[in-house]
């Protein structure tokens, strides 16, 4: 049975809370956790929708939750690298902008 419009909604829902409460509503993480959230269903195939695999993320998420042991690690640290990642993305983007600016100006 293919999944419904209500399926992905109730799935990316879910998903997000569990991330909220596993970071802790700490700002840098949650916007990072929650554009991976973005990018994941909105380019995402629906083909290959899994409630089950969903399911078990949430409970890894709780888990992650509840106290500050291995599963809050590897969040924590997967948000990290994922900053990392986009932020240096953002910078060269925006030097590229500025370089692009400056040119025109020149000219």
């Amino acid at each position: 049975m293919s999944p419904t419009q209500k399926d992905y909604i109730y799935a990316y829902r879910g998903l997000y809370r569990a991330l909220l409460h596993a970071v802790q509503y700490a700002k840098p993480a949650r916007y990072m956790g929650r554009n991976m959230l973005r990018d994941e269903f909105r380019k995402g195939n629906p083909k290959t929708f899994d409630q089950g695999r969903i399911d078990n993320t949430i409970k890894f998420l709780n888990l992650a939750a509840k106290e500050t042991g291995l599963e809050h690690k590897l969040v924590k640290n997967l948000l990290r690298a994922t900053q990392g990642k986009t932020s240096y993305a953002d910078t060269f983007e925006e030097k590229q902008h500025d370089t692009l600016r400056q040119n025109y100006r020149d000219a």
